[in-house]
This record gives C-alpha cells, sequence and structure tokens, in this order.
C-alpha cells in the first residue's frame, strides 16, 4: 500500500491520456482520470474523425459529376447539412462511449470535470471540490483553436469547434489560415457548394511542406474554385444588419460571409491548469516543457501530446502516451522517435508525405537526386477532370538513401502510412527499383521512376 489516492492521475481524456491510462492499468496501476469535456478528445469529437467524415461528404459533388464519364446519368441530386451532423454525431457518440468503456473495462476510474493541480502529487476536480492524491500525474490536456484577440470583430469568427456543428451551411465562407485545418476547411466547404475563400498572410499554403507539394496542392485547389488570398490578413471585421459579416483586410480587400473561420493556429490548453503551484515549466505560449522521457521538471509530473507543442499529431500523442506509462509502469523504457513521422493533409487533392522535404534535404547534405512525377490519376482520363497527381522521392546521392517521398492525389495519406515503414526501415532508391510494379496504380511510379528530374551537387 502506498499513500497516494492514485498510482497515477491523468488529466485530460483524449487519445495521449486515454492510452497512457490503459496501459498503465495493465501494468498494474491504480489510475485514476479526469476529462471535462468529452472522452476521445479533440481527435475523435471536433478533430481528426468529424473532419474525415465531413471530407466524405464533399467528395460526393465531384464523383456525380465523374461517373457520367463512365457512363452513369446521375439524376437530380440534393444534400442535406441537417442529416449530415446529425449523421457525424450519432457515430461521435459511439466512439465516445468506447473510449469510456474501454477505460472501465481496463479499471480505470473516470471523473466527468475539469481537473487542475494543487501540487506535485495533488489534483482538485473543479466541480465537486474533490482532491486526489497520485504519486504520478500525466498531464494530456491537448490544444485549443487560436483567435487573434487583437482583430477588432475577432468575436464575429467561428473556429473548427464551431464548425461541426453550424446550424446551417453558409452561402459564402472564408477561411482564415494556411495549415492543416484551414486548407482541409476549405475543401470542405467548397465541395458541399459554399462560395469559398482562403486568406493566408504567407506566401503559399501548408508552410512546413515541401514546396512543390505546397504549390501543387494551391493550384488544384483554385481549379476547384476556392479562391486563394496570399501575403493577406484580415485588419478588421464587421457585422452588418442582417447578421453577414465583412472582412476587411490589410491588402485592402474586402470579404464579404455569412461566416468566416480562423484557423491560425492552436495554443497549448494550459491556461489556469495550476502548473504554478505545481512548479512546472512552461514557454513562452504555454506549452509545458518537457524531456525525451516526457517528464517535465517537476519529478512526479509528465506530459504528452499537443500541450507540450512539438509533433501536434494525434498518433504522436497516443505513442507518447504508451511510452509513458511503459516506461514508468511496465519496467520496459522507451521513447518516441520524432524524426521521422509519415502524415496526410486531407486537402482536396489529399497530400501525404513521409520524411524530408527538400529544403530540409538540403541542410543535411548538398549531394541530392530528385524524382519527380505529375500526371492525370488513370481515372480522369474518363472523368475528364482536370486535375494533377504529382509524387516526388528524395535520394541522398551520396548513400542512395531515401530521405523524403510527398505524394498529392486520390489516396495520397494511404500510401504515405505504408511509405513511413520503408523509410523507417532505412529504404534506398536501389530497394524501391527492385521493386516489382502494381499495375495499372498510381503508386507504381514510385517504383518505375529511374532518372532523376533534378540532380543537385556542391
Amino acid at each position: 500500500m502506498t499513500d497516494y489516492d492514485y498510482d497515477l492521475f491523468v488529466i485530460g481524456g483524449g487519445s495521449g491520456g486515454v492510452r497512457a491510462a490503459r496501459i498503465a492499468a495493465t501494468h498494474g496501476a491504480r489510475v485514476g482520470i479526469a476529462e471535462e469535456y468529452r472522452y476521445g478528445g479533440t481527435c475523435v469529437i471536433r478533430g481528426c474523425v468529424p473532419k474525415k467524415l465531413f471530407v466524405y461528404a464533399s467528395k460526393f459533388s465531384e464523383e456525380f459529376e465523374d461517373a457520367e464519364g463512365f457512363g452513369w446519368t446521375v439524376g437530380e441530386r440534393t444534400f442535406s447539412w441537417e442529416k449530415l451532423v446529425a449523421a457525424k454525431d450519432q457515430e461521435i457518440t459511439r466512439l465516445e462511449g468506447l473510449y469510456r468503456r474501454n477505460l472501465e473495462r481496463s479499471n480505470v476510474e473516470l471523473h466527468d470535470s475539469r481537473a487542475v493541480l494543487e501540487d506535485a502529487h495533488t489534483v482538485r476536480l473543479l466541480s465537486t471540490g474533490q482532491s486526489f492524491t497520485a504519486k504520478y500525474i500525466l498531464i494530456a490536456v491537448g490544444a485549443s483553436p487560436n483567435v487573434d484577440r487583437d482583430l477588432p470583430g475577432n468575436e464575429h469568427v467561428i473556429t473548427s469547434n464551431e464548425a461541426f456543428h453550424l446550424d446551417h451551411l453558409p452561402e459564402k465562407i472564408v477561411v482564415a489560415g494556411g495549415g492543416y485545418i484551414a486548407v482541409e476547411f476549405a475543401g470542405i466547404f467548397n465541395g458541399l457548394g459554399v462560395d469559398t475563400t482562403l486568406i493566408y498572410r504567407g506566401g503559399e499554403i501548408l508552410r512546413g511542406f515541401d514546396t512543390d507539394l505546397r504549390t501543387t496542392v494551391r493550384e488544384e485547389m483554385e481549379k476547384k474554385g476556392i479562391r486563394v488570398v496570399l501575403n493577406d490578413a484580415f485588419e478588421k471585421i464587421e457585422k452588418q444588419e442582417d447578421g453577414s459579416l465583412v472582412g476587411r483586410t490589410k491588402g485592402g480587400e474586402t470579404l464579404a460571409a455569412g461566416q468566416i473561420m480562423f484557423a491560425i493556429g492552436r495554443n497549448p490548453h494550459s491556461n489556469d491548469l495550476g502548473l504554478e503551484k505545481a512548479g512546472v515549466e512552461t514557454d513562452g505560449i504555454g506549452a509545458i516543457k518537457v524531456g525525451p522521457d516526457l517528464r517535465t521538471n517537476v519529478e512526479s509530473i509528465y506530459a504528452v501530446g499537443d500541450v507540450t507543442n512539438r509533433a501536434n499529431l494525434t498518433p504522436v500523442a497516443i505513442r507518447e502516451g504508451h511510452a509513458f506509462a511503459d516506461t514508468v509502469f511496465g519496467d520496459k523504457p522507451w521513447q518516441v522517435d520524432h524524426s521521422l513521422i509519415a502524415t496526410a493533409v486531407f486537402s482536396q487533392p489529399e497530400m501525404g508525405t513521409v520524411g524530408l522535404t527538400q529544403e530540409e534535404a538540403l541542410e543535411r547534405t548538398s549531394n541530392l537526386d530528385i524524382y519527380k512525377a505529375s500526371f492525370r490519376p488513370m481515372k480522369h482520363t474518363l472523368s475528364g477532370r482536370d486535375e494533377k497527381m504529382l509524387m516526388k522521392m528524395i535520394v541522398d546521392a551520396d548513400t542512395d538513401k531515401v530521405l523524403g517521398v510527398h505524394v498529392v492525389g486520390p489516396d495520397a495519406g494511404e500510401l504515405a502510412q505504408i511509405l513511413g515503414v520503408t523509410l523507417q526501415m532505412g529504404a534506398t532508391k536501389a530497394d524501391f527499383d527492385r521493386t516489382i510494379a502494381v499495375h495499372p496504380t498510381a503508386a507504381e511510379e514510385l517504383v518505375t521512376m529511374r532518372e532523376p528530374t533534378e540532380r543537385l551537387r556542391g
């Protein structure tokens, strides 16, 4: 017996916190977890999962059009936003139930409340005022959408949180931002028939990804009817008498819309968590500082996921939660490798990527072979749609090792997952060349590209 109520108390019931709680419990730990909203976190409740469902819904408008090129006659069609939202809500409720049941089956005690730190070993539930002690505390509270609080009229905008629950679709929408969320929601709204504008302060969308892919995605978005405004940002937002909005930009644009959505980044959800009481260190934006073992500067307190503001992806948070539990409670210490993470952007067209961008690779070695293939997917030879697919491979010319593979086009995310395995194993270009193609597929381009399109030396 110990003097603590729990061996582990987890603050936050998202993907990382739930995984840590369950694994720790299977190792024999007495675990409590607190969640103030719904179990599953941002990804399941109002992030990746509902977003992907909306992406599926938005693609049907093009699928109906493409069908005619294959001999189908598609009759009158209508779309109900209300039906989509209801179906999405039903699925999210089902998933949250699974999260709860899986925790309970693992003998984790659930507390439906916001929890805050009182000291290095004590948490307090705000809903009841109860306090619990724990030998270890794990913070897994994630991040929340950022809105420019200095922008006049910011109270009129929505974020991705509200976008999942709109009463009705607006006729026009302006999405501010150029990252994952902004680009994905621009595609969703456009596919559902909304007049869509994307405004971004930078010179190209999707900062941090390979330049060729960024340009390709933006050009294809514009082909689909999305207006993209670059190098500009809102100066103020005004609400009109009829409830509509007008956004005035620093570049002199006047953008009228039924809704204006901000997707300009997310901030660690660490405010009012009691971190100062326990002495937990954070950086300038509130991200909790952790070492490779996920421990904070306080010996008994750890943190995983987006609240640490490192690789802000759900699968990373899950891996970190698992590593924490195995290390602290399972006598199986290991650390998460953040150096090679496959990821996808469910833009339209989709983007999948793993490894280094060309710009990053040039910082490591000056001798690169670049392989690129741009082509129209086979489906569109009959549909007639003007859409290109891009595949790009970056190879270290001195060692033949594949440093990065990047894809824009249908099912790019699925490809990225498998490509991640090959790069994790240290695949070379010769390994790809020895692999027999699957024909006819788009992916066969990855094993049939023989001559570099660029040779960068010195």
